[in-house]
């Protein structure tokens, strides 16, 4: 566990990218076959331990240390797995070092009631690092700062490929991926990538650069759809598989059975998972309904029912459309939806422009009809073939400006990994009247970014030196009309909703800046968003 430990401690206190890549790339050189394909499992997702569940590890830590003592200790640190590799009465020479292969092992054969034992007798033979890897490894929830993307490029990196070939073989392999390390090290062929309904890696847009890049671009060249507001997703139905995956390639396909038992056609569409009601879009938070569910009901579904915006077609039965170019990929969708018959389906419409500025006035006005649900646009080469990862010229992406609002910072949480030790969590708030015609905030959203690591420190040190209340982990904030830090806070989108107090609900929320200026009573009033939707095409 020592080598898997150390690695997971110096990714949660190195932020830049390449530092992190550099990091991940020695140790799948230096680990040994199969540790780092477990590692590597872990870091991916890929792996979890159905019967270890974090019951144990607060049952274990209790029984061995004062319930209160921890209770204090978890409150002020945050984090389970930090508190209890800290706080974990040491055992020198108690049990041998468990390896990470040994680890894992162990845990994917053992019943809950061994899992216990397991635990403690691990807790007491490792130290502090090993015990917070030991911890996180067992709950999944890493937060090191790396993405599954991120892993997948180290290992492109390490063999001296590209992410793509990663990407294409990566779900006809299992843990501990011994045939992908073989390959990339050279010692065999490049394993199969010839699976049913695999994932192809998605091809990515640029962000347009308006006053660089549209003086070289001749519109003529480009074809425009709207970006819709839902999820990319790619939707595989190949040699009697179903598949629904996200844009970084996870199954999605549990959460959406109404989708996967509505694919009849045989191929591979790229597209926009969207909530669509007779036509209509419906509103993100409508589909954040649906995300990251294990299941989904009859009434879910019927309530909230999922369809996909077509974009591309990759695989057209057993041809793959790739190599061609968009306009005639695109033509070959079109048939392909029609010939789907499926209210599941339908095509992203392409809008007609001679001139960026015709083009620009289209981007201000949104889908009539359908309010909130398009981020700006999508700009295609009708040349451009199809192409895995982020390509410079062919695709462009042109999202619109984001909103703007003043809200006032109500409460505060601690955040994890290298963020445990500051409060980096806010959630912010608008005035509103209440029964009494008196001005409260009311809390419209939450952001853990857009800040600066030197604002981070100002914005920690102001919610420690105004807590008023404690509830856990969160620290409740003076604010008032005559006191109170405001933010400006931008975000893509705004939406009722039903399932928030305010009656709102904002798409991508981050802190645009801090406004040490402005005096509280000064900040937006609930109205203000409610006239948001309102105002909405």
């Amino acid at each position: 566990m020592r080598a898997f430990a150390r690695l997971l401690d110096r990714l949660a206190f190195t932020p830049a990218r390449n530092g992190k890549l550099t990091l991940l790339r020695s140790y799948f050189a230096t680990a040994p076959d199969p540790e780092r394909g477990w590692a590597l499992a872990s870091l991916t997702g890929a792996l979890s331990f159905d019967e270890a569940k974090p019951q144990f590890i607060r049952k274990a830590v209790e029984a061995r240390t004062d319930p209160q003592l921890f209770a204090m200790s978890y409150d002020y640190v945050g984090d389970l797995a930090e508190t209890v590799a800290l706080i974990w009465p040491s055992t020198p020479g108690a049990n041998r070092e468990p390896e990470l292969p040994e680890v894992v092992d162990a845990l994917r054969s053992a019943s809950r009631r061994e899992v216990q034992a397991l635990l403690e007798r691990w807790l007491d033979a490792l130290d502090a690092d090993g015990r917070w890897a030991l911890l996180k490894l067992l709950t999944g929830g890493l937060r090191v700062g790396v993405s599954a993307r991120l892993v997948k490029q180290a290992l492109a990196d390490m063999g001296g490929v590209d992410v793509a070939e990663v990407e294409e073989i990566w779900h006809s392999q299992n843990p501990p991926y011994e045939d992908v390390f073989a390959w990339l090290e050279k010692r065999s062929e490049k394993p199969s990538a010839e699976t049913p309904a695999r994932f192809r890696p998605v091809m990515l847009a640029q962000a347009i650069d308006e006053a660089n890049d549209f003086p070289k671009l001749d519109p003529a060249d480009y074809a425009a759809e709207w970006k819709w507001d839902g999820i990319r997703v790619q939707a595989a139905h190949e040699g009697g598989q179903k598949r629904l995956y996200s844009r970084t390639g996870d199954d999605i396909g549990k959460s959406f059975p109404d989708i996967l038992a509505a694919m009849t056609w045989d191929g591979v569409i790229d597209g926009e998972l969207l909530v669509i009601r007779d036509g209509k879009v419906a509103s993100f938070a409508d589909l954040q309904q649906r995300l990251n569910r294990k299941t989904a009901d009859a009434l879910l579904m019927e309530k909230f029912p999922a369809a996909i915006r077509a974009y591309d077609l990759l695989m057209d039965g057993d041809e793959d459309l790739r190599p061609l170019p968009f306009s005639e990929r695109r033509k070959r969708l079109e048939i392909f939806v029609a010939r789907a018959g499926s209210a599941r389906l339908d095509l992203s419409p392409l809008q007609p422009f001679a001139r960026w500025d015709e083009l620009a006035k289209l981007r201000t006005q949104p889908p009539a009809g359908d309010p909130q649900i398009a981020e700006g646009l999508m700009l295609k080469r009708r040349d451009s073939i199809y192409e895995a990862g982020r390509p410079k010229g062919p695709w462009f992406k042109w999202k619109r400006d984001p909103r703007l609002i003043d809200a006032v910072l109500m409460y505060a949480q601690r955040g994890h990994g290298k963020r445990s030790g500051y409060y980096s969590d806010f959630t912010f708030g608008c005035w509103r009247k209440d029964d009494n015609g008196e001005d409260v905030l009311t809390p419209v959203g939450k952001a853990y970014f857009g800040f600066t690591d030197e604002e981070l420190k100002q914005l920690d040190k102001f919610v420690r030196d105004n807590t008023v209340e404690r509830f856990g982990p969160v620290r409740s904030v003076k604010a008032t009309r005559d006191f109170g830090l405001v933010l400006e806070v931008a975000f893509e989108g705004i939406a009722r909703s039903t399932r928030h107090k305010s009656g709102v609900a904002m798409r991508f929320p981050r802190i645009n800046r801090i406004r040490w200026d402005k005096p509280a009573r000064e900040a937006d009033e609930l109205p203000t968003l409610e006239r948001m939707i309102e105002a909405a095409p």
